[in-house]
């Protein structure tokens, strides 16, 4: 997940794109306890709120891992996961929340930022529409794979950031700007979605966690801000 940019804006900036401002990539890393993580391994489903405590950064091998497809049918403690991880995306997102709890927005987050190495992530894009509120993408993915992609290309005009990173690392970062995506819903059901712009960024940056990929690598160190001919560019 990212943080956008580096520094305290982000919270104000993912408000503002609630109400139809679009901004940079703020998906959330975060770890439980080793307390919470155990529950998790032996098969618990009673869950306690994650909070921003609970933040791994660069440097933990687990974000550098290919992450593990997870068995179906789903176990409790695995549609508990998901469901926790929704949540902390919903606080993220509620101005009110987001304040008494001091989280940072989140748009999408996945399980190896929790130090769980499985293929899981959530993803809530809201609506960037004032007319239709119901968000742009919103859904707990489990074993995600993209299945074809677009040749046009796009970048946030920002750039993306991470949590997990205590570090402004400048630059375009380079993605498809359309994906056709397959996953298992939280029901077990298989979902295929066409995705564009920003919410396929979105779920790419998250996907890029589950194979242990980090939104720096897609930069061209030498030249940062350089694009070729044709790329889209989301400001």
């Amino acid at each position: 997940g990212g943080g956008g940019g580096g520094g305290g804006g982000v919270k104000k900036k993912l408000s503002l794109k609630l109400s139809n401002a679009v901004r940079p990539l703020v998906v959330v890393h975060f770890i439980r306890s080793q307390r919470a993580r155990n529950f998790y391994i032996v098969g618990g489903i009673t869950s306690s709120m994650i909070t921003m405590d609970d933040i791994i950064r660069e440097g933990n091998p687990t974000l550098r891992e290919v992450a593990k497809e997870v068995p179906f049918p789903l176990s409790e403690a695995d549609i508990q996961l998901g469901k926790d991880m929704m949540e902390f995306l919903e606080n993220s997102q509620d101005p009110v929340k987001a304040e008494e709890l001091n989280l940072r927005g989140g748009v999408g987050l996945a399980a190896p930022q929790l130090d769980i190495s499985k293929r899981i992530t959530a993803v809530l894009v809201p609506s960037s529409d004032p007319e239709n509120p119901e968000p742009e993408f919103k859904d707990v993915l489990y074993n995600p794979k993209i299945l074809s992609h677009s040749v046009q290309e796009a970048c946030l005009g920002e750039g993306e950031g991470c949590l997990s990173v205590d570090r402004e690392v400048p630059g375009y970062v380079v993605r498809h700007a359309r994906i056709t995506i397959s996953y298992y819903d939280m029901q077990g059901k298989k979902q295929k979605v066409r995705l564009k712009n920003y919410a396929a960024i979105v779920v790419q940056h998250e996907i890029d966690h589950l194979n242990g990929v980090m939104f720096y690598d897609h930069i061209n160190e030498k030249n940062p801000f350089s694009l070729k001919g044709g790329i889209l560019v989301i400001d």
